[in-house]
């Protein structure tokens, strides 16, 4: 059993290290990531850093799908705001927190989770919210392997489960509140917790039974099982909780209000106009819509309640 373990741990650390190859296609060509350095996304220009746009990307989903995903976003953004843009990208949301915190990231595109971390710290605010699919909520979805026995997260007892990152609301919040209502700890309820730091890692983990289970962000799996299902067709989803305020786009209190101004009213309207609208469809994004702090409520009561494991008990996400 032990070596069965050792075997199933050495395949997840070289599946994950390989999962940049999993929608790229031959005209991407190699994308290499470094986390301790940035990328342009624009071309560069011979001008002061004052008209340098600095955006984080949460690793909701790996490096190589991020800079995929994203880069005609940026490059639009860019454009609009008529500014260099460099996207930047760290391994946890804790660390993009934490140049938030140092004033070294002036946008970012973040999950709920730290979200909620960085307004209670003062280090981000709210700037707009993707709508997808008519609404400004999202879920966690538990998942596990399509063909294997399990059907609530009682069957998963004792079983092999994965994390995202230790800040996400999906990936680790929510499970630990379902764990924490059955009067246990996950680290005593499951034989083994890994994390792979993005939701589509934990997708790609469990479509390939290398853990028994794991709690992803509904846009994720949705997005995937909509371009790209051959490895969300072979998970299957066994619990949704309840929805929350859907992962926003914020920005430094420092920037200068007359910049935030204007990425609010490019976002705002991005819709509107046919080249941004088609960028948006290929995220599937309906359009950006202005916040409202309440929605995020419930994430930060769900956070409140990882502080008071009592509590937690009777939470129901």
């Amino acid at each position: 059993m032990v070596h069965n373990g050792r075997r199933r741990a050495l395949c997840l650390l070289i599946l994950l290290g390989l999962l940049g190859l999993w929608s790229c296609t031959q005209d991407d060509g190699p994308v290499t990531v470094d986390f301790s350095k940035t990328r342009p996304v624009t071309d560069p220009a011979p001008s002061s850093s004052s008209d340098l746009l600095r955006v984080a990307v949460s690793a909701m989903v790996s490096p190589t799908e991020t800079f995929h995903h994203y880069r005609e976003f940026l490059r639009y953004l860019g454009s609009r705001t008529n500014r260099r843009v460099e996207l930047v990208q760290r391994k946890t949301y804790g660390e993009v927190n934490e140049l938030f915190a140092r004033n070294e990231i002036h946008v970012g595109l973040v999950c709920s989770g730290p979200y909620v971390l960085g307004a209670r710290r003062g280090i981000m605010e709210l700037l707009v919210t993707p709508q997808i699919s008519g609404s400004h909520e999202y879920r966690a979805y538990l998942i596990v392997p399509k063909d294997s026995p399990y059907r609530t997260l009682e069957d998963l007892r004792g079983r092999t489960f994965a994390f995202t990152d230790p800040d996400s609301h999906t990936g680790r919040w929510v499970p630990t509140s379902w764990v924490l209502r059955l009067g246990e700890r996950p680290e005593d309820y499951f034989s083994k917790i890994i994390f792979t730091y993005s939701h589509d890692n934990s997708i790609l983990a469990v479509a390939k039974g290398l853990v028994d289970g794991a709690s992803v962000d509904s846009l994720i799996w949705d997005y995937y099982q909509a371009k790209d299902s051959r490895w969300t067709s072979k998970t299957r989803i066994i619990r949704r909780s309840q929805p929350f305020g859907i992962p926003p786009v914020v920005v430094s209190p420092a920037l200068d209000p007359a910049v935030k101004e204007t990425l609010r009213t490019v976002l705002l309207t991005m819709n509107e106009d046919p080249q941004g609208k088609a960028i948006l469809d290929e995220l599937h994004i309906d359009r950006f819509v202005p916040p409202q702090a309440d929605w995020y409520e419930s994430v930060e009561a769900l956070q409140a309640t990882l502080q008071n494991p009592t509590k937690g008990k009777d939470a129901a996400p």
